[in-house]
């Protein structure tokens, strides 16, 4: 019994050395062949995963401009997913763009001025130049004039409409704070203040004194009805110039329809404000106010 227990227990230890062997040579091929954690790799990883579920600041901020607008601007104004207003972001940076082209010492195209924005009584736009009878348009007047950008861009359309056979007729362009007071207070001594406000800005609120508005022909609604005036509306925002007091606006505006009186703002704003904007020239400059402060 003794000398077949000492067989058996060697028997055993052998057993149980070769086992050994054998687990450490599969260990060490185990870990000759399994690559080692990337820990740089998943961290790369994580960090991009979070940066994907982090809200783009420019979508931050548009929602929060467009938050603070009238309930008619939601209503009319719709953007149906990120993406589109990722591109509406993108052409806006793209239109704010031109202000770095503007003059440092005058007010931006897209200023917006009404009845709650207004001017000081003592600006005056720089570098006017005065607008007088010529080959390419007729004119009212002789005290017309226009801020550069305006009076250039006038050129350019007034030549298109002579290209088509029409001769443009420029009834009123720049005035001052002093113009527009009287001619306010003239209107109301005429038709009452509440009526007067419909169609005529208080001094200081008028677009015609950043020098950048046009009122073309008759100045009167059978205008827009004329052979001049469906080119002007078909054919301005070509050359940069909105129609500033569309039909059926008055609540937006502040001011019954004027189918004869347009702002220069630009070609790609124009593009912008067709595009985003059903048209309409004060949906556009209030969000750009919102976005600019």
């Amino acid at each position: 019994m003794l000398k077949h227990s000492g067989v058996s227990a060697a028997v055993f230890a052998l057993t149980l050395s070769a086992a050994f062997i054998s687990c450490s040579r599969a260990s060490a091929q185990s870990s000759r062949t399994l690559p080692a954690p990337n820990y740089e790799s998943n961290s790369g990883a994580s960090e991009q995963t979070q940066e994907q579920n982090k809200t783009n600041p420019d979508v931050e901020k548009f929602n929060a401009v467009y938050a603070k607008m009238s309930l008619r601007f939601k209503g009319d104004i719709h953007f149906e997913d990120e993406s589109k207003i990722e591109a509406f972001i993108k052409d806006l940076k793209d239109v704010l763009a031109e202000e770095k082209e503007m003059p440092e010492n005058d007010v931006s195209l897209f200023y917006l001025i009404d009845k709650k924005h207004n001017i000081g009584s003592d600006y005056e736009p720089k570098g006017l130049i005065p607008v007088k009878q010529c080959s390419l348009y007729n004119v009212s007047r002789n005290d017309l004039s226009l801020r550069p950008e305006a009076f250039y861009a006038l050129d350019d359309l007034a030549r298109a409409a002579k290209a088509d056979g029409i001769t443009l007729m420029v009834s009123s362009t720049y005035r001052s704070y002093n113009y527009q007071k009287n001619l306010f207070a003239r209107y109301v001594a005429q038709d009452g203040e509440a009526e007067a406000e419909r169609y005529s800005a208080r001094p200081g609120t008028s677009q015609h004194q950043l020098g950048v508005a046009v009122d073309f022909g008759s100045i009167t609604d059978d205008w827009g009805d004329t052979r001049m005036g469906k080119w002007v509306y078909n054919n301005a925002a070509k050359y940069g110039w909105s129609l500033s007091f569309p039909k059926g606006y008055e609540d937006v505006t502040g001011y019954m329809w004027e189918c004869w009186h347009f702002r220069y703002i630009g070609k790609k704003a124009c593009a912008l404000q067709e595009k985003y904007f059903a048209g309409i020239q004060q949906y556009m400059l209030e969000f750009i106010d919102a976005w600019k402060n």
